[in-house]
């Protein structure tokens, strides 16, 4: 994605968008009001710390994550080989293709459901944004229907990254924490 692409449609720095605008507040990341999704948190079981956010809205979902970047460069173009490393270790799937962001890896993940063993088509989305890089990772419906792709797209380009102030090595998980209200919480 270029950068100029980024800045006029998202997603957002939080220094690019005016204080008008709603958002639900999860630390790093905040999220446009849908009045058609549903919002939850990840949290990692043993320290009960927030990880992702998710987004649900129809038969899709797309869980979203921020990640510290250098003031130098962007980390997705670097972040694209060792996802499909990983997925293929597991035994699946995933090629880097063009998608309507640029570069995008789509996978083929295994998953167990109810003792049966198949593949969950994914997509894996990027952008880099000044001393961040968020991701989201979309499954369900708008992994093989283009108008729900769309509507995900348009989601993940509504977020808003906060980087904050605070030092932190690239690749590392920007804090998330839970909002004042409003979210239905996962473990």
């Amino acid at each position: 994605m270029r950068e100029q692409d980024r800045v006029e449609n998202g997603p957002f720095d939080i220094s690019e968008v005016g204080q008008l605008r709603p958002y639900i507040d999860f630390g790093s990341i905040r999220v446009s009001p849908n009045k058609d999704a549903k919002l939850r948190v990840e949290l990692e079981e043993k320290s009960k710390k927030v990880v992702a956010i998710t987004i649900l809205f129809g038969e899709t979902t797309m869980q979203l994550q921020a990640f510290a970047a250098p003031k130098s460069s962007g980390i997705w173009h670097e972040a694209l080989e060792p996802i499909q490393n990983s997925i293929r270790k597991q035994g699946g799937t995933a090629e880097v293709v063009k998608g309507m962001l640029g570069e995008e890896v789509r996978a083929q993940i295994p998953i167990e459901s109810d003792g049966k063993k198949g593949f969950r088509t994914s997509i894996f989305l990027g952008a880099d944004g000044p001393r961040w890089m968020l991701r989201g990772v979309i499954f369900g419906k708008a992994a093989h229907d283009s108008e729900h792709y769309q509507k995900a797209i348009e989601a993940f380009r509504s977020t808003v990254v906060d980087r904050g102030n605070v030092p932190l090595p690239p690749n590392e998980l920007l804090p998330l924490k839970l909002p004042e209200s409003q979210v239905e919480q996962s473990e």
